[in-house]
């Protein structure tokens, strides 16, 4: 379904944006598009629409990594943005501490074992009831407003694990149970709940919220102190990705940064989701460094095998971050894109 969505609205879109742009295929110089991660399906709708612009007019191909984009869009905004920094990037997929050495040249920090945050925000949004016309998270962000955070005493995850990574999976089961013992019923939308069954589920999202948001902070405070011992001169932490839009989030996450004299970077709400910008700027970034493909024929043979890197991590895991409770599946992963850079610049 995914990639049928993908297909129908490609071509209208590309075309929407370069009318909009008041250009033509023949005024631009160069195609980016995401090759990984994500569903194969979806990106080689991506990768053959690129691939048919970049042939039509000749024009040379960039290969460009989503998480990669999400770090680099930062630097669209903010010109003050110099390698190295920091970046924590968070979304409905994604949990992922990343130290930014240079361009194509990232350690990772951290990365979440099981569930992003976005997807706990989006589960306990539809388990409390709420409106999921904008997504969960601005729907749990904007209910717990009205709530006590100290009201449902939830764990924080991992308490006991000195690393960077991330897990949202207990904490979902823990909101689910809360959600029980109040007898929230889903289906009773919450604009139809009484005033009472709408006061437990604020004060669930408001709890909720407190504690994932503390579990962020935490490790971001220790991915922190990591990356000062490897690159003491980073001054910036990106934080970017759909939860980056929640204010109660960027506000927690300011604290922790200026505790240790950083300051944080945040791109505006529309950069944060993804979105075409972050690709075309992560596109003209490598471009500006020599690093594309030539021009694809103008038509590829029925049987061509396209580059597609669905599980594609961003950098090397950094040696102290290697976590013992991993269930991260390892299979068919894609040399990181840190492991190719270096080796591409030692072949230079």
């Amino acid at each position: 379904m995914a990639e049928e969505a993908h297909s129908q609205v490609i071509d209208q879109v590309v075309q929407e944006a370069l009318d909009k742009s008041g250009l033509t295929g023949r005024d631009l110089s160069a195609v980016a598009v995401t090759i990984g991660p994500g569903l194969s399906l979806c990106l080689r709708v991506g990768v053959q629409k690129a691939r048919r612009v970049a042939g039509s007019f000749n024009l040379p191909i960039i290969s460009v990594h989503h998480m990669e984009a999400h770090a680099l869009v930062a630097r669209l905004i903010e010109k003050e943005l110099q390698f190295p920094f920091m970046a924590l990037l968070i979304s409905g997929g994604h949990n992922l501490l990343v130290l930014a050495h240079d361009l194509g040249q990232y350690t990772q920090l951290g990365t979440t074992i099981d569930d992003a945050i976005g997807e706990a925000f989006d589960k306990t949004a539809k388990w409390l009831g709420l409106d999921m016309r904008k997504s969960g998270g601005p729907a749990v962000e904007q209910i717990a407003q009205e709530g006590d955070a100290e009201s449902v005493r939830f764990s924080i995850p991992m308490k006991q694990h000195k690393d960077c990574n991330f897990s949202f999976a207990g904490l979902k089961t823990q909101v689910r149970l809360a959600i029980a013992s109040k007898n929230i019923e889903a289906k009773v939308p919450i604009s139809c709940a009484s005033s009472q069954d709408r006061s437990s589920r604020a004060d669930i999202a408001a709890s909720f919220q407190r504690v994932a948001v503390l579990h962020l902070e935490e490790r971001c405070e220790r991915a922190i102190e990591w990356a000062l011992k490897i690159e003491p001169s980073i001054k910036h932490l990106v934080v970017s990705g759909g939860v980056a839009s929640n204010q109660y989030v960027r506000a927690r996450l300011d604290r922790v940064v200026k505790k240790y004299s950083l300051q944080l970077v945040c791109p505006p709400p529309k950069l944060c989701t993804d979105n075409g910008v972050m690709i075309a700027w992560t596109g003209i970034e490598n471009f500006r460094v020599g690093r594309y493909d030539p021009p694809p024929p103008a038509n590829d043979p029925e049987d061509f095998m396209y580059d597609l890197r669905p599980r594609w991590p961003l950098g090397e895991e950094y040696a102290e971050g290697r976590s013992e409770a991993r269930s991260l599946r390892r299979a068919r992963v894609h040399p990181s894109l840190t492991s190719l850079v270096q080796a591409s610049l030692q072949q230079q």
